[in-house]
């Protein structure tokens, strides 16, 4: 008998403060372990970086915010691939030492692990990144020189490249109360916000994908940073990450073909549980995918998905997800597991 493939998707905001999966790469155990329950796990760059430490998994699709939002609203579905063509682009705001540090560790991705970038380019004018932070807490940014980001990426494009990396330097606040707070473990990632600006920038315009690491000087050193942000102390750059990412990266098509997934494939959708109101899933809302949403991962927000009349099963930590995603992939009720189950309903 032949089963339907397992799908699922993770979701945990960037920007929000989340407790897990608001810091570097602190979530990659939380995704590592649910593909070993899913055939196919679609997560996003928030997720899955970790800057010089990433380890790829053949069933987790690396997908862009902005493509998130259009695959679950059905515009788009997702293709795999072998390999993608991968063009880098850099901020012309980058320093010279600070650009050949990052095209270093694009050539030893290249060497070490077989990661197709083919080509970089300088953009043409200053992007001048500007980071802000909401009253809600949440973290967002403007760029200054759209147009500039814009037209580096179409002339990489117009050379055959199929998926986007991009370094912009980011200012330097290594005095600011807030870095410290998030090197410690607390507080929002500054950065993260406009990370997803420049992205979602790119990803509309292009439709193919695309992630985005921040170039900054390097911090002095500090023996009490929390393990949760360590992962960026490592090195001058976070690009590695996101080249991985990148590499296997589905793309996006309109294609109604058997290789491709849909939001309608998919079985199980987790959430933080305070987060409930992202366009991505609004949409799956609206199919009949199950909702997990996980109590454990605090955010700044304050927006219960039943709120906005989302249907969703309330865990206390992801460890719990897993298990109610595994009684969902056997058919089995997960409250069968435990003594709340409650007698069937008369429908009169």
């Amino acid at each position: 008998m032949t089963q339907k493939p397992y799908s699922a998707v993770l979701i945990i905001p960037t920007g929000i403060g989340a407790s897990i999966g608001g810091y570097a790469g602190d979530a990659l155990p939380v995704a590592k372990a649910m593909a070993q329950i899913c055939d196919r796990l679609i997560t996003h760059p928030n997720v899955m970086n970790g800057a010089s430490l990433y380890w790829q998994c053949p069933n987790i699709d690396y997908v862009e915010g902005y493509a998130l939002d259009k695959f679950a609203g059905g515009e788009w579905g997702l293709e795999s691939v072998t390999q993608n063509k991968i063009g880098l682009i850099l901020d012309k705001s980058i320093e010279t030492e600070l650009i050949y540090r990052h095209l270093q560790a694009t050539d030893a991705v290249r060497t070490t692990l077989g990661i197709n970038v083919q080509e970089y380019i300088i953009t043409d004018e200053p992007l001048n990144v500007e980071l802000r932070m909401a009253e809600s807490g949440t973290s967002w940014g403007t760029i200054g020189n759209p147009e500039s980001l814009l037209r580096a990426g179409e002339k990489l494009i117009s050379n055959g490249i199929n998926a986007l990396a991009v370094v912009t330097r980011f200012p330097d606040d290594s005095d600011s109360q807030a870095l410290e707070d998030y090197r410690h473990g607390s507080g929002v990632d500054a950065l993260g916000g406009a990370e997803a600006v420049i992205s979602h920038l790119l990803v509309r315009e292009f439709q193919i994908p695309c992630a985005h690491a921040p170039a900054l000087s390097p911090l002095p050193l500090d023996v009490s940073v929390s393990p949760r942000s360590a992962a960026e102390e490592l090195g001058y750059t976070f690009l590695p990450c996101v080249l991985v990412g990148l590499n296997k990266a589905p793309q996006f098509t309109l294609n109604q073909n058997y290789h491709t997934l849909w939001a309608k494939d998919i079985d199980t959708l987790v959430i933080p549980a305070s987060a409930g109101g992202g366009s991505g899933m609004l949409s799956f809302s609206g199919l009949n995918t199950q909702i997990i949403a996980v109590e454990d991962n605090k955010t700044v927000l304050n927006i219960p998905p039943e709120l906005l009349g989302m249907k969703v099963i309330r865990v206390k930590s992801y460890l719990e997800a897993l298990g109610v995603m595994v009684t969902h992939r056997a058919g089995i009720r997960y409250d069968a597991l435990n003594s709340s189950i409650k007698s069937i309903k008369s429908r009169n």
